[in-house]
């Protein structure tokens, strides 16, 4: 592995001097705020944080669910990607598909958070934008002229935040600020955490079983997170490993519901069922979902896998 060169596998280029990455384009689809005759979702861009120049997208049912010709409110997920902190955004194809297949099925709100990516924006910066959105969700369902499809249609007390891969860790962090706010009406009624995103320094059994996994090898892994902590850290910052000892521990216990799924093709699949060890060794209550076969994101190219994935998150919010 000496030989191996992370940017070449990931198709990027860091200017040190800047901080900044050349990436390669991803395959994006548009809103859809005008759907066409038998669209099942529409979705729309809305402006999150100016100065931040984040951004978030909305998704709803076409045909909204009804009780005595009174619209039924529906559950409110925020979303967040995956993409390894460095690559995609809400508007990437596998985002706006997966966001889409969950409003329709479950069916939901869904705020999907396109966050600032690193380097360009180190951790914490992620973490301020999920609170960001929240608090946005919030003020929304309070303000008489706040955002319609979530003043109107949405359930703000069953709200779930829902992350893929590092969205999965974004989850945990801001889960844990969230918890600590005073979000009325607001109600986290539980995090998501789909194939989340840790490391560590010490290598785990499943990352030296993986350690030259054609998706994730562990050079690649590695710059990944080099890329995303802040500088003059390693992988046992908090951040990335939050096994690791550390004031957040203590906070930990006021935590909610957890959904953690992972797969045994994953090379982080020991750190997540790691993870999901100490959030119960906590006290906190999880729904471990953890199969023998499987590869980091499959459920993002096996419709099998990915229709398997969304009946265990429609058990979970339902």
């Amino acid at each position: 592995m000496s030989q191996f060169d992370p940017y070449t596998h990931l198709h990027i280029v860091h200017d040190p001097a800047t901080d900044t990455l050349t990436r390669p384009a991803a395959a994006i689809i548009p809103a859809n705020p005008d759907p066409a005759p038998g669209d099942p979702v529409v979705s729309k861009d809305v402006t999150l944080n100016t100065e931040t120049k984040t951004w978030i997208r909305i998704f709803r049912p076409a045909k909204l669910p009804s009780n005595d010709n009174t619209v039924a409110r529906l559950p409110l997920i925020i979303y967040f990607h995956h993409g390894a902190w460095i690559f995609l955004s809400a508007a990437d194809s596998t985002a706006h598909t997966n966001c889409s297949q969950i409003t329709s099925e479950i069916p939901a709100i869904i705020v999907s958070v396109n966050y600032r990516l690193a380097p360009e924006t180190r951790l914490p910066g992620q973490y301020h934008d999920a609170i960001d959105a929240i608090n946005w969700v919030r003020a929304q369902a309070q303000d008489p002229k706040g955002e319609t499809w979530i003043r109107d249609y949405a359930d703000v007390s069953r709200c779930y935040l829902y992350g893929c891969g590092c969205g999965g860790n974004i989850v945990f962090f801001s889960g844990l600020k969230a918890y600590q706010l005073q979000l009325e009406p607001l109600k986290i009624s539980g995090i998501i955490m789909n194939q989340p995103m840790f490391g560590g320094v010490q290598r785990t059994k499943s990352e030296l079983r993986l350690a030259v996994d054609q998706l994730l090898p562990l050079p690649a892994l590695d710059l990944m997170w080099d890329l995303a902590l802040p500088k003059s850290t390693d992988r046992n910052h908090r951040y990335c490993n939050p096994m690791a000892d550390g004031a957040h521990k203590a906070m930990i216990k006021g935590l909610g519901r957890f959904l953690v799924i992972g797969f045994g093709g994953d090379p982080m699949i020991d750190r997540q069922q790691e993870f999901v060890t100490m959030l119960v060794g906590c006290g906190v209550r999880v729904d471990a979902r953890f199969d023998d076969v499987g590869f980091h994101n499959i459920d993002f190219v096996d419709a099998r896998r990915a229709a398997a994935v969304l009946n265990i998150v429609k058990e979970f919010i339902i």
